[in-house]
């Protein structure tokens, strides 16, 4: 097991991660919102996503925006799943607006704070692993609403082309930079605002974290991961 870092290495992890996210974005040409994508937007079939949020910045370590959720996809040996397959399930359908929230964790908790927060929640969202046509067209609402919200949210990624399965680059880089930049269970280093949407979340992890994700957030960060998201950063998508 990583053993923790103390607060003021932290700060520092937290800096020098930022500053390579700063080069993946000029590498990339800066970042995008998933409202503004497709499935023709050049996409790598594999690689992990940062995305930020308006409103959502950084105190201790820096300036600029802080990352508020870390993804990635194809972690099963067996998977076939590309980073633009995640990506769209994240943002939703074009055509009505909506999307299917009980196949995307990340639509399913920003649906449960927006209606936490507004106080019109829906009793039958995230009940279940599928639901007829009846229910998903009366949820409809909240999957706009949803939709409105992720897609505005701009966001970065890293291509690494490895191997579907647990142990790929890609596991490693989300596992890692989720344990850095979580507050959970630790004194905070550019803590989420007041107005976050995620502090409504049912979730604990979640509003005790920071982001918008649940694992990893109690784990530290493996001391080789900073040079490691570096040097995948240089390779330029080549990713091992």
């Amino acid at each position: 097991m990583t053993l923790a870092i103390d607060g003021e290495r932290r700060v520092s992890m937290l800096a020098r991660f930022y500053v390579l996210l700063d080069l993946l974005e000029g590498k990339m040409g800066g970042a995008r919102r998933l409202a503004e994508c497709d499935g023709r937007s050049g996409w790598p079939d594999r690689g992990v996503y940062f995305f930020r949020e308006a409103g959502e910045n950084r105190t201790e370590s820096g300036d600029g925006p802080r990352v508020v959720r870390v993804g990635t996809h194809a972690l099963k040996a067996s998977s076939r799943t590309t980073i633009w397959n995640r990506l769209a399930q994240h943002r939703g359908a074009t055509g009505s607006g909506g999307g299917h929230h009980r196949g995307s964790i990340f639509r399913l908790i920003t649906g449960t704070a927006l209606g936490t927060r507004d106080g019109n929640g829906i009793p039958t969202w995230g009940l279940g692993s599928s639901a007829p046509k009846t229910l998903r067209e009366s949820e409809l609402i909240m999957e706009r609403r949803v939709s409105k919200e992720i897609g505005a949210m701009p966001f970065l990624w890293l291509e690494i082309g490895d191997e579907a399965g647990p142990e790929s680059r890609r596991g490693f880089i989300e596992r890692n930079a989720i344990a850095l930049l979580s507050n959970y269970g630790r004194p905070p280093v550019d803590p989420a605002s007041v107005s976050w949407l995620g502090r409504h979340c049912d979730r604990q992890r979640v509003r005790e974290s920071g982001l918008w994700n649940s694992n990893h957030v109690d784990e530290s960060p493996d001391p080789r991961f900073l040079d490691e998201f570096e040097r995948l950063i240089w390779a330029g998508g080549s990713g091992v």
